[in-house]
């Protein structure tokens, strides 16, 4: 399908008073956000505050119990994820998601191909699709792994594995990335290529970015939602929200 055209600072995804439960759990509650083109957007919050319920929701691997989210001004509540990938949302886990025994480029190529099937190319070896290949050799080229594209995967240091992911979700052509802990166990180096990749990406992406490192979180974030209990305290700049009295006291550990 072709994604509606949107120029560059407007909003690409929106999220309406999102709400989750769980039986008598609530783990998200009235969460509303925007994600912009041009901003990297963080969600932070401790352990439990519903950080990867709502990026689940958004993503659509499971639905709101209440809220609306729209992507490029469609309403997409009820679209399936598959069917939002294909519409322009690119998403990482916490965890890795790669194919460890495949090259670098074979697990970009497979991502491209989601985006561009060709069920009547029946006896065409997948090696040999050039959009694919062409789409999979850009993706890893914009995330440093350009030297790296006949190595398998499960070679990689933990840091470009990471990026791999990410390059991965960049050969979808999504506009919109939510990036779940990109940063979860890297060094200082792997953290400042993150860093330097994500201010690059920003500039034709909306991003979500859910993280704990938080001296990260304040260098590359634009806005900032602090999650507690699955509702939202504060929001606003980096310098807003590292001021915030109701942070400092809930999570940030001022007095």
């Amino acid at each position: 399908m072709n994604a509606p055209q949107v120029q560059p600072g407007e909003v690409l995804l929106r999220g309406h008073a999102i709400t989750r439960r769980w039986g008598g759990l609530v783990a998200v509650n009235e969460v509303s956000l925007e994600l912009w083109r041009g901003a990297v957007h963080a969600v932070i919050g401790t352990n439990g505050a519903g950080k990867s319920t709502l990026i689940n929701i958004l993503s659509g691997e499971f639905p709101p119990s209440a809220g609306r989210v729209e992507l490029l001004g469609q309403d997409i509540t009820a679209w399936s994820q598959p069917r939002r990938a294909r519409a322009g949302l690119g998403r990482s886990y916490q965890r890795n998601t790669i194919y460890p025994s495949f090259t670098v480029l074979e697990n970009c190529r497979l991502a491209a191909q989601s985006r561009t099937p060709r069920p009547w190319a029946l006896w065409e070896r997948a090696s040999h699709c050039a959009p694919s290949n062409n789409t999979a050799r850009e993706a890893a080229a914009r995330t440093g792994l350009s030297d790296s594209l006949s190595r398998p995967a499960g070679l990689l240091s933990h840091g470009q594995k990471r990026q791999l992911e990410i390059a991965m979700c960049l050969a979808t052509a999504p506009q919109v990335l939510l990036l779940d802990e990109p940063l979860a166990g890297m060094g200082a180096e792997e953290t400042e290529r993150m860093l330097a990749l994500l201010r690059e990406l920003k500039a034709d992406h909306a991003i979500l970015l859910v993280e704990h490192d938080m001296d990260a979180v304040f260098r590359v974030a634009d806005r900032i939602t602090v999650m507690v209990n699955g509702g939202v305290i504060a929001h606003g700049t980096p310098e807003a929200v590292r001021s915030d009295a109701t942070v400092q006291a809930a999570y940030l550990g001022g007095h």
